[in-house]
């Protein structure tokens, strides 16, 4: 059995309060007393909430379990399935479309396409990861496009063109060069 903590008024897994206390709260600034005593009243608020949805989703279990025990056997009608799923609630219609609006998003999230990353940035570890993960997207982009030229064996294919991966290598290091001042060393 998992061994338990009582915080205010909730119990809580052991390691997870470790963890909490020990590794995800120290350098935030954040005092792990006001943290739990915070953490409970937002269990203590939503707990109601939480017991009527987990009823909600037994209710729509149960009805789910007897469609299927009633039409044990037969064919499936797609149409009247997905009628009774919305019937009892379990499919809703598709909203109308609709915006989302945010404020203080970094351009890097909010305006250049490609592949996001999000890190701590005390991680050195991570960081590198993220940095290594863009670059090779970099890479992944110029070799399936026309900005690397086909010409001298240097042709798109269905596998690997180590002469086409060589161009793309020097096309990114001296993007790199001409992009970041590191004197006297050269991305080569």
């Amino acid at each position: 059995m998992t061994e338990r903590v009582q915080v205010g008024g909730i119990q809580v897994a052991k390691n997870l309060y470790d963890f909490v206390n020990n590794e995800a709260i120290p350098g935030t600034g954040i005092d792990a007393d006001k943290f739990w005593a915070e953490f409970d009243k937002i269990v203590n608020e939503l707990a109601p909430r939480n017991r009527e949805l987990l009823a909600k989703r037994d209710a729509i279990q149960e009805k789910m379990d007897s469609w299927n025990r009633d039409h044990k056997g037969q064919k499936l009608d797609m149409a009247e399935y997905k009628s009774f799923l919305k019937d009892i609630g379990y499919l809703v219609d598709e909203p109308s479309e609709f915006k989302i609006s945010t404020s203080n998003v970094d351009p890097e999230v909010a305006t250049m396409a490609g592949p996001q990353l999000v890190v701590p940035i005390m991680n050195a570890r991570f960081a590198l990861n993220a940095a290594n993960a863009r670059w090779g997207s970099l890479y992944d982009a110029l070799y399936g496009t026309d900005a690397i030229s086909e010409e001298d064996g240097a042709e798109k294919g269905r596998g690997y063109n180590p002469v086409r991966g060589a161009k793309v290598i020097e096309w990114a290091r001296n993007l790199l060069d001409s992009s970041v001042r590191r004197r006297p060393v050269r991305c080569r």
